[in-house]
Protein backbone atom coordinates (compact mmCIF):
# COMPACT_ATOMS: atom_id res chain seq x y z
CA UNK A 1 0.00 0.00 0.00
CA UNK A 2 1.16 3.69 -0.81
CA UNK A 3 2.39 6.09 1.27
CA UNK A 4 -0.58 8.18 -0.25
CA UNK A 5 -3.39 5.11 0.21
CA UNK A 6 -2.41 4.86 4.00
CA UNK A 7 -2.72 8.68 4.35
CA UNK A 8 -6.25 8.70 2.94
CA UNK A 9 -7.31 5.80 5.09
CA UNK A 10 -6.29 7.73 8.10
CA UNK A 11 -7.66 10.97 6.50
CA UNK A 12 -11.08 9.40 6.04
CA UNK A 13 -11.33 7.55 9.05
CA UNK A 14 -10.80 10.93 10.74
CA UNK A 15 -13.81 12.45 9.13
CA UNK A 16 -16.60 9.41 9.59
CA UNK A 17 -15.12 9.17 13.07
CA UNK A 18 -16.15 13.16 13.04
CA UNK A 19 -19.91 11.66 12.18
CA UNK A 20 -19.99 13.01 8.53
CA UNK A 21 -20.99 9.92 6.21
CA UNK A 22 -17.91 10.50 3.88
CA UNK A 23 -18.89 7.83 1.09
CA UNK A 24 -18.70 9.68 -2.16
CA UNK A 25 -15.58 12.15 -1.23
CA UNK A 26 -13.72 8.56 -0.15
CA UNK A 27 -14.95 7.42 -3.67
CA UNK A 28 -13.41 9.99 -5.34
CA UNK A 29 -10.28 10.73 -3.93
CA UNK A 30 -9.45 7.10 -4.02
CA UNK A 31 -9.66 7.74 -7.30
CA UNK A 32 -7.04 10.25 -7.31
CA UNK A 33 -4.77 7.91 -5.35
CA UNK A 34 -4.80 5.83 -7.94
CA UNK A 35 -4.49 8.81 -10.17
CA UNK A 36 -1.24 9.68 -8.45
CA UNK A 37 0.01 6.29 -8.07
CA UNK A 38 -0.47 5.71 -11.80
CA UNK A 39 1.74 8.49 -12.15
CA UNK A 40 4.57 7.77 -9.98
CA UNK A 41 3.88 10.63 -7.01
CA UNK A 42 3.54 10.56 -3.39
CA UNK A 43 3.34 14.52 -2.67
CA UNK A 44 0.52 16.30 -4.05
CA UNK A 45 1.04 18.91 -6.66
CA UNK A 46 -1.32 21.98 -7.67
CA UNK A 47 -0.25 20.89 -11.21
CA UNK A 48 -1.45 16.70 -10.82
CA UNK A 49 -4.51 17.97 -8.85
CA UNK A 50 -5.72 19.88 -11.16
CA UNK A 51 -5.23 17.45 -14.15
CA UNK A 52 -7.22 15.04 -12.25
CA UNK A 53 -9.76 17.65 -11.40
CA UNK A 54 -10.19 18.66 -14.95
CA UNK A 55 -9.95 14.45 -16.02
CA UNK A 56 -13.51 13.90 -16.33
CA UNK A 57 -16.37 15.42 -16.57
CA UNK A 58 -17.08 19.33 -16.20
CA UNK A 59 -18.53 21.76 -13.88
CA UNK A 60 -20.15 21.41 -11.69
CA UNK A 61 -18.55 17.74 -11.01
CA UNK A 62 -14.94 20.08 -11.14
CA UNK A 63 -15.70 21.82 -8.41
CA UNK A 64 -16.97 18.91 -6.27
CA UNK A 65 -13.43 17.25 -6.83
CA UNK A 66 -11.65 20.58 -6.48
CA UNK A 67 -13.13 20.85 -2.79
CA UNK A 68 -12.36 17.12 -1.76
CA UNK A 69 -8.72 17.02 -3.20
CA UNK A 70 -8.13 20.64 -1.25
CA UNK A 71 -8.63 19.28 1.55
CA UNK A 72 -7.16 16.16 1.34
CA UNK A 73 -4.25 18.63 0.46
CA UNK A 74 -5.26 20.55 3.36
CA UNK A 75 -4.77 17.53 6.14
CA UNK A 76 -1.58 16.35 4.28
CA UNK A 77 0.10 19.40 4.72
CA UNK A 78 0.37 19.11 7.94
CA UNK A 79 2.77 16.07 7.90
CA UNK A 80 4.45 16.95 4.65
CA UNK A 81 5.20 20.55 4.05
CA UNK A 82 6.04 19.77 0.10
CA UNK A 83 1.97 18.95 0.12
CA UNK A 84 0.70 21.90 -2.45
CA UNK A 85 -2.67 22.88 -1.88
CA UNK A 86 -4.58 23.80 -5.00
CA UNK A 87 -5.98 27.24 -5.26
CA UNK A 88 -9.91 27.15 -4.02
CA UNK A 89 -10.71 29.57 -7.34
CA UNK A 90 -8.91 26.90 -9.77
CA UNK A 91 -11.90 26.21 -11.88
CA UNK A 92 -15.08 28.71 -11.75
CA UNK A 93 -17.33 28.59 -9.10
CA UNK A 94 -20.50 25.86 -10.01
CA UNK A 95 -23.66 27.76 -9.92
CA UNK A 96 -26.42 26.50 -7.69
CA UNK A 97 -29.23 25.05 -9.77
CA UNK A 98 -32.30 27.28 -10.27
CA UNK A 99 -35.51 25.63 -8.55
CA UNK A 100 -38.40 25.26 -10.62
CA UNK A 101 -41.48 25.52 -8.27
CA UNK A 102 -43.99 23.21 -9.57
CA UNK A 103 -47.76 24.65 -9.63
CA UNK A 104 -50.34 22.51 -8.39
CA UNK A 105 -51.54 21.85 -12.01
CA UNK A 106 -48.30 20.51 -13.00
CA UNK A 107 -48.17 17.88 -10.15
CA UNK A 108 -51.21 17.18 -10.99
CA UNK A 109 -50.23 16.07 -14.18
CA UNK A 110 -47.37 14.32 -13.25
CA UNK A 111 -49.09 12.01 -10.83
CA UNK A 112 -51.42 11.37 -13.60
CA UNK A 113 -48.63 10.61 -16.37
CA UNK A 114 -47.28 8.65 -13.88
CA UNK A 115 -50.74 6.20 -13.32
CA UNK A 116 -50.31 5.97 -17.05
CA UNK A 117 -47.07 3.79 -16.78
CA UNK A 118 -46.82 0.50 -18.43
CA UNK A 119 -47.84 -2.45 -18.04
CA UNK A 120 -50.92 -1.90 -17.19
CA UNK A 121 -51.31 -4.89 -14.56
CA UNK A 122 -47.70 -3.76 -12.31
CA UNK A 123 -46.75 -2.17 -9.45
CA UNK A 124 -44.93 0.74 -11.04
CA UNK A 125 -47.60 3.04 -11.99
CA UNK A 126 -48.52 2.92 -8.31
CA UNK A 127 -44.87 2.62 -6.95
CA UNK A 128 -44.14 6.37 -9.22
CA UNK A 129 -47.43 8.28 -8.40
CA UNK A 130 -47.02 7.37 -4.38
CA UNK A 131 -43.54 7.88 -4.61
CA UNK A 132 -43.05 11.31 -6.49
CA UNK A 133 -46.60 12.54 -4.40
CA UNK A 134 -45.33 11.58 -1.10
CA UNK A 135 -41.82 13.86 -2.04
CA UNK A 136 -44.19 16.87 -2.75
CA UNK A 137 -46.50 16.43 0.41
CA UNK A 138 -43.23 15.82 3.03
CA UNK A 139 -40.17 17.51 1.63
CA UNK A 140 -37.72 14.70 1.69
CA UNK A 141 -34.95 14.34 -0.36
CA UNK A 142 -35.77 11.46 -3.01
CA UNK A 143 -32.37 9.72 -1.50
CA UNK A 144 -34.46 9.78 2.14
CA UNK A 145 -37.76 8.50 0.08
CA UNK A 146 -35.74 5.86 -1.75
CA UNK A 147 -33.79 4.83 1.55
CA UNK A 148 -37.07 4.14 3.78
CA UNK A 149 -37.53 0.83 4.90
CA UNK A 150 -40.85 -0.75 5.99
CA UNK A 151 -39.86 -0.40 9.83
CA UNK A 152 -39.35 3.56 9.42
CA UNK A 153 -43.20 4.10 8.21
CA UNK A 154 -45.64 3.66 11.14
CA UNK A 155 -48.74 4.50 9.38
CA UNK A 156 -50.44 4.23 12.65
CA UNK A 157 -48.87 6.56 14.25
CA UNK A 158 -48.57 8.91 10.86
CA UNK A 159 -44.91 9.36 11.66
CA UNK A 160 -41.81 8.50 9.71
CA UNK A 161 -38.25 7.52 10.72
CA UNK A 162 -35.51 9.24 8.71
CA UNK A 163 -31.95 7.32 9.45
CA UNK A 164 -28.62 8.31 9.03
CA UNK A 165 -29.30 11.35 6.17
CA UNK A 166 -27.32 13.51 4.23
CA UNK A 167 -25.27 15.12 7.31
CA UNK A 168 -25.34 11.81 9.54
CA UNK A 169 -28.69 12.96 11.72
CA UNK A 170 -31.73 11.20 12.19
CA UNK A 171 -35.12 12.77 12.33
CA UNK A 172 -39.06 12.16 12.75
CA UNK A 173 -41.13 13.30 10.69
CA UNK A 174 -45.13 13.24 10.76
CA UNK A 175 -47.34 13.04 8.26
CA UNK A 176 -50.88 14.48 7.46
CA UNK A 177 -54.01 12.21 7.07
CA UNK A 178 -54.08 12.12 3.64
CA UNK A 179 -50.62 11.26 3.17
CA UNK A 180 -51.46 8.41 5.77
CA UNK A 181 -54.45 7.11 3.43
CA UNK A 182 -51.92 7.58 0.19
CA UNK A 183 -48.98 5.34 1.75
CA UNK A 184 -51.32 2.80 3.40
CA UNK A 185 -53.26 2.38 -0.01
CA UNK A 186 -49.22 1.87 -1.94
CA UNK A 187 -48.43 -0.89 0.93
CA UNK A 188 -51.46 -3.04 0.14
CA UNK A 189 -50.90 -2.81 -3.24
CA UNK A 190 -47.02 -3.64 -2.92
CA UNK A 191 -48.12 -6.53 -0.29
CA UNK A 192 -50.53 -7.74 -2.47
CA UNK A 193 -48.28 -8.04 -5.86
CA UNK A 194 -44.90 -9.04 -4.13
CA UNK A 195 -44.17 -12.85 -2.87
CA UNK A 196 -42.34 -13.95 -0.03
CA UNK A 197 -39.53 -13.21 0.99
CA UNK A 198 -40.70 -9.55 1.25
CA UNK A 199 -38.73 -6.44 0.70
CA UNK A 200 -37.23 -4.42 3.48
CA UNK A 201 -38.00 -0.99 1.68
CA UNK A 202 -40.70 0.69 1.51
CA UNK A 203 -40.66 1.30 -2.14
CA UNK A 204 -39.85 -1.19 -4.31
CA UNK A 205 -39.07 -1.85 -7.88
CA UNK A 206 -40.97 -4.67 -10.16
CA UNK A 207 -39.79 -7.52 -8.48
CA UNK A 208 -39.42 -5.93 -4.91
CA UNK A 209 -36.16 -4.71 -5.27
CA UNK A 210 -34.92 -1.40 -4.21
CA UNK A 211 -35.55 1.08 -6.96
CA UNK A 212 -32.45 2.59 -8.07
CA UNK A 213 -31.80 6.14 -8.38
CA UNK A 214 -31.04 6.07 -12.20
CA UNK A 215 -33.68 4.86 -13.04
CA UNK A 216 -36.13 7.18 -10.74
CA UNK A 217 -34.45 9.85 -12.45
CA UNK A 218 -34.97 8.44 -15.75
CA UNK A 219 -38.81 8.05 -15.18
CA UNK A 220 -39.50 11.33 -13.67
CA UNK A 221 -37.60 13.17 -16.86
CA UNK A 222 -39.86 10.92 -19.15
CA UNK A 223 -42.78 12.03 -17.60
CA UNK A 224 -41.69 15.61 -17.76
CA UNK A 225 -41.44 15.53 -21.18
CA UNK A 226 -44.80 13.78 -21.78
CA UNK A 227 -46.47 16.67 -19.43
CA UNK A 228 -44.91 19.18 -21.24
CA UNK A 229 -42.01 20.41 -18.75
CA UNK A 230 -39.11 19.58 -20.91
CA UNK A 231 -38.01 19.27 -24.28
CA UNK A 232 -36.58 16.33 -25.80
CA UNK A 233 -32.59 16.56 -25.62
CA UNK A 234 -33.06 19.35 -23.40
CA UNK A 235 -30.39 18.85 -20.05
CA UNK A 236 -31.95 21.70 -17.70
CA UNK A 237 -35.73 21.15 -16.54
CA UNK A 238 -37.77 20.14 -13.52
CA UNK A 239 -36.07 17.51 -11.55
CA UNK A 240 -36.90 15.31 -8.71
CA UNK A 241 -35.37 17.16 -5.91
CA UNK A 242 -37.27 20.17 -6.87
CA UNK A 243 -40.53 18.59 -5.60
CA UNK A 244 -38.88 19.10 -2.58
CA UNK A 245 -37.99 22.85 -2.80
CA UNK A 246 -41.61 23.55 -3.45
CA UNK A 247 -42.30 21.92 -0.23
CA UNK A 248 -40.03 24.63 1.35
CA UNK A 249 -41.25 27.45 -0.54
CA UNK A 250 -45.07 26.82 -0.17
CA UNK A 251 -44.43 26.18 3.49
CA UNK A 252 -42.77 29.64 3.47
CA UNK A 253 -45.18 31.44 1.30
CA UNK A 254 -48.08 30.23 3.64
CA UNK A 255 -46.26 31.78 6.64
CA UNK A 256 -45.71 34.93 5.08
CA UNK A 257 -49.68 34.78 3.75
CA UNK A 258 -50.56 34.23 7.44
CA UNK A 259 -48.71 37.29 8.89
CA UNK A 260 -46.65 34.31 10.77
CA UNK A 261 -42.62 35.06 12.20
CA UNK A 262 -41.36 33.68 9.56
CA UNK A 263 -37.53 33.93 11.20
CA UNK A 264 -38.71 32.30 14.08
CA UNK A 265 -40.45 29.89 12.02
CA UNK A 266 -37.67 29.06 9.56
CA UNK A 267 -35.46 26.74 12.36
CA UNK A 268 -38.86 24.67 12.46
CA UNK A 269 -39.08 24.26 8.77
CA UNK A 270 -34.92 23.75 8.86
CA UNK A 271 -35.26 20.35 11.19
CA UNK A 272 -38.22 19.49 9.43
CA UNK A 273 -35.67 19.46 6.20
CA UNK A 274 -33.46 18.10 8.05
CA UNK A 275 -30.64 21.13 7.35
CA UNK A 276 -27.52 20.76 9.13
CA UNK A 277 -27.77 24.65 9.52
CA UNK A 278 -30.60 27.46 9.02
CA UNK A 279 -28.57 29.21 6.51
CA UNK A 280 -29.36 26.63 4.39
CA UNK A 281 -32.73 27.19 4.88
CA UNK A 282 -32.57 30.94 4.33
CA UNK A 283 -31.53 30.27 0.60
CA UNK A 284 -35.43 29.19 -0.30
CA UNK A 285 -36.42 32.73 0.52
CA UNK A 286 -34.73 33.73 -2.90
CA UNK A 287 -36.18 30.64 -4.38
CA UNK A 288 -39.27 32.32 -5.88
CA UNK A 289 -40.34 36.19 -6.43
CA UNK A 290 -43.12 35.54 -3.78
CA UNK A 291 -40.75 34.99 -1.02
CA UNK A 292 -38.61 37.98 -2.30
CA UNK A 293 -41.90 40.21 -2.24
CA UNK A 294 -43.14 39.37 1.37
CA UNK A 295 -39.51 39.21 2.77
CA UNK A 296 -38.99 43.12 1.35
CA UNK A 297 -42.08 44.28 2.81
CA UNK A 298 -41.39 42.90 6.22
CA UNK A 299 -37.79 44.93 5.88
CA UNK A 300 -39.42 47.98 4.66
CA UNK A 301 -42.16 47.69 7.93
CA UNK A 302 -38.74 47.16 10.11
CA UNK A 303 -37.24 50.51 9.06
CA UNK A 304 -40.47 52.18 9.60
CA UNK A 305 -40.53 51.18 13.10
CA UNK A 306 -37.05 52.15 13.79
CA UNK A 307 -36.76 55.41 12.28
Amino acid sequence: MSRLRTALERYVGMRQGLGYKYHGPARRLSDFVTFMEACGAETVTTALAMKWVTLIGRQPSWSIRLTDVRCFAQHLAHFDPLTEVPPQDAVSPARRAKPYIYTDAEITALLAAALSLPPANALRRWTYHCLFGFIAVAGLRHSEALDLLRDDVDLDQGILTIRETKFGKSRLVPLHATTVAVLSDYAARRDAHLVAPRSPYFFVAEQGGRLLHQYVHRVCWQLSRQIGLRQRGQRNGPRIHDLRHRFAVHALTNWYRAGEDVERELPVLSTFLGHANVRDTYWYLSAAPELMTHAARLLDKRWEVHS
